[in-house]
């Protein structure tokens, strides 16, 4: 018989009820917190979260059972997981549940749970939802993506204050081509910039972009930056991630709890923050006091929507002067035109 964590909790959200079953099942047990804890935060912070939310094409990472020792989250190669990506709108959902038509890279299609309430996210939650992953676009528009992300991600031996120094550097490098960075912690040991766009561009123009920022990011900090897509080759380095840019590629949204055992949360900080905090400050149990005190530090992130031109003309730029044309996409992507051989290069065949 399954266990039974009290009674159902109904709860008025955005004008509806969202009925939270089993409140009280620890949902982090190593921290003590509950399913309705997490339910809570995530309302707690609802100004917030629907801001990196609204009408974009989400992918659910549930944990039906809690972030519990030795749980397992399924992969695309092996989907025997305790935990799993839901990236289809749940059989029953709700009829105030609205939802975003995409296309992934094999070609194949879904209808995508598209947050336009509090209610829909506070629902995601109850159903186990730990983590939100919002595409780059909104619903109105699924190939032209309004966001550059820009994913610094510490390799084995550096750490989240290296990451502090790159993003500061990349927040001059965005500013000399008139652009405005916004941070947050990713809530395990990198740091995430996001650039509102001018949704003019496709997604390989934006993975373009972020390919070119990387680039110019290595030249400015040699040694201390790396666009290597294969592992062996990036060094003691900040990783520029490119392909988060990617179709079907997505990010942990602001205010998204991470399922690690001290339940972080991914937070929006200031420019001014950034070099303070410790990535470990933020959780489920002070991130909604830390929303009541200070509010959003990306309220304004939608004021001004920018031209990715400049970047697209560094990309331009380094494949004519400096023969660096397309690099590496997922493992799981078709061929994409220009790219090199997707094979690390320690596995590679000599050429004759």
């Amino acid at each position: 018989m399954a266990k039974n964590y009290g009674e159902p909790i109904e709860l008025e959200v955005d004008g509806h009820v969202v009925r939270v079953t089993n409140p009280e099942k620890p949902y982090f047990p190593a921290v003590g917190i509950t399913k309705l804890e997490v339910v809570r935060h995530y309302i707690s912070c609802g100004p917030g979260i629907l801001r990196a939310l609204r009408d974009r094409p989400t992918t659910l990472e549930r944990w039906p059972s809690g972030v519990i020792e030795g749980a397992v989250l399924s992969t695309r190669a092996d989907n025997r997981g305790d935990a799993f990506y839901q990236k289809r709108v749940p059989t029953g959902a709700p009829d105030y549940v609205e939802t975003a038509h995409i296309t992934f890279p094999s070609g194949r299609t879904a209808d995508e749970v598209a947050p336009s309430s509090l209610a829909v996210v506070a629902w995601a939650a109850q159903l186990g939802t730990i983590t939100f992953h919002p595409w780059p676009v909104r619903r109105s528009d699924v190939d032209h993506p309004d966001e550059l992300r820009l994913d610094l991600d510490p390799q084995p031996g550096t750490d989240f204050h290296d990451a502090v120094v790159v993003a500061h550097e990349l927040r001059s490098l965005l500013a000399e081509v008139g652009m405005q960075g916004f941070a947050k912690t990713s809530g395990g040991r990198g740091v995430h910039i996001y650039v509102r766009i001018a949704p003019a561009f496709t997604f390989i123009d934006v993975r373009h972009a972020a390919i070119a920022v990387g680039r110019e990011l290595e030249r400015r900090m040699p040694g201390r930056v790396t666009t290597q897509w294969w592992k062996e080759d990036r060094g003691t380095a900040i990783f520029i991630d490119y392909n988060q840019n990617a179709r079907d590629r997505t990010i942990a949204s602001a205010y998204s709890v991470r399922a690690k055992s001290h339940a972080p949360v991914s937070m929006p900080v200031t420019w001014d923050e950034l070099a303070e905090v410790d990535p470990h400050d933020f959780t489920v149990l002070n991130a909604g006091a830390r929303f009541a005190a200070v509010g959003d530090p990306h309220e304004s992130i939608d004021s001004a929507h920018f031209d990715l031109s400049p970047l697209l003309e560094w990309y331009e730029r380094d494949e004519r002067d400096h023969g660096l044309g397309e690099m590496p996409y997922p493992p799981d992507y078709p061929k994409m035109a220009g790219e090199p051989k997707r094979v690390q290069p320690s596995r590679a065949r000599p050429e004759n």
